[in-house]
């Protein structure tokens, strides 16, 4: 879908109008999602995370399953870049963070806490200096999905050298050190924001990541997957930190 929202004005200084050039896309059909699994390993390909294969494609055993989305970002009908978003409740426990890094992330699932978690964020080598707004616009949809599901936590699942952009533009702070990840040949670590508490500083910095409830609506409105009550969330105010104040497993990077 055209994002309604072109009327908020960028952040990043390109003008009022930059969300009006994108469309949203969720990959539907066989075509659409090749496409992205394409996309994924050219990224992952020009940036060392991958080894060569012949297929030329990138996917996993998250991407088909009900509590994920997988969207394609468009500029102009071409596909710029793609991001999925998991919604983690305690009834539905499976992406790639928990899997990563579940001995954090359950035990949150286990006191109600309902997370989002984006991942497989990737664009496209060729076409990325055309919109150097490209990582708001394409991470825009974690922040929306967080705002229609009641999230608690907005995750990020980066290396080590991404981390800087989360922890200036979302407010993220690592909750767990990079460790390996099946499939790639880079360490990945865990980031974490307390949605309710920081959107307004985020907005207010970043108005382009504003949204209408319409959008919302018609990006993640799935039969099973109504938005949470806001009622049957924690309280933030009653955590004063979202790291897991358990002692924290040694975790050490690969070489």
């Amino acid at each position: 879908m055209r994002s309604p929202a072109g009327s908020s004005p960028a952040a990043t200084g390109r003008g009022p109008d930059l969300l009006e050039q994108v469309d949203y896309r969720l990959a539907l059909t066989p075509e659409e999602k090749e496409e992205i699994y394409n996309l994924r390993y050219r990224a992952y390909l020009r940036e060392g995370a991958v080894k060569e294969s012949p297929a030329q494609r990138v996917t996993d055993q998250y991407d088909d399953l009900p509590n994920s989305w997988t969207f394609g970002v468009y500029v102009g009908g071409e596909l710029y870049s793609s991001v999925r978003i998991s919604l983690l409740t305690s009834e539905w426990r499976q992406s790639c963070s928990a899997e990563a890094f579940g001995e954090i992330l359950f035990p949150l699932l286990d006191q109600g806490k309902v997370i989002v978690d984006p991942a497989r964020f990737v664009a496209d080598p060729d076409k990325v200096r055309r919109l150097p707004e490209l990582p708001y616009v394409t991470l825009r949809l974690a922040y929306m999905a967080c705002e229609y599901f009641n999230a608690d936590l907005g995750l990020a699942i980066v290396r080590a050298e991404h981390q800087a952009f989360y922890r200036r533009v979302f407010l993220h702070e690592t909750i767990a050190e990079p460790r390996m990840f099946p499939g790639l040949l880079k360490p990945v670590g865990l980031m974490a924001a307390d949605f309710p508490r920081l959107k307004e500083r985020v907005f207010e910095r970043y108005p382009m990541m504003r949204s209408t409830a319409f959008e919302r609506r018609m990006l993640f409105d799935r039969p099973g997957f109504a938005q949470v009550p806001a009622g049957l969330m924690i309280a933030s105010n009653e955590v004063t930190s979202i790291v897991p104040q358990t002692r924290r497993p040694s975790v050490h990077q690969a070489e």
